[in-house]
């Protein structure tokens, strides 16, 4: 088993994210980090019930300390499906990319851009 997990996130997250720090008032980088950890909280809590995680974003990568549960899991299913652990976790961060968004929610119309924070 590895220390960590890392992939690249895909279009689908990027966009995500963007529209959470949108309506948030977020800049991309925090909203990036606030998207992967409600993933990976998402899915460490459904494999071994942890309440936190350990992971880093630098741009489009995401690396994850998984558990000893979830690297067991990921192992598991690598071995019957023939996929490498961090395709695996790309895959199950991706379906839960979108968790959270409020379709309700929008940016005010008088919020200043991020870019500029």
């Amino acid at each position: 088993m590895t220390d960590h997990i890392a992939f690249e996130v895909d279009d689908r997250f990027r966009a995500a994210a963007e529209e959470w720090g949108d309506s948030r008032l977020m800049d991309f980088e925090d909203a990036m980090e606030s998207k992967a950890e409600q993933a990976l909280l998402e899915i460490e809590h459904l494999v071994s019930d942890a309440t936190e995680v350990e992971f880093a974003v630098e741009g489009a990568t995401v690396r994850h300390y998984p558990s000893d549960e979830l690297a067991a899991f990921l192992e598991r299913q690598a071995g019957e499906t023939g996929l490498d652990e961090s395709t695996l976790l790309k895959l199950h961060v991706d379906l839960f990319a979108r968790v959270f968004l409020d379709e309700d929610t929008q940016r005010p119309p008088n919020a200043p851009p991020t870019d500029d924070f």
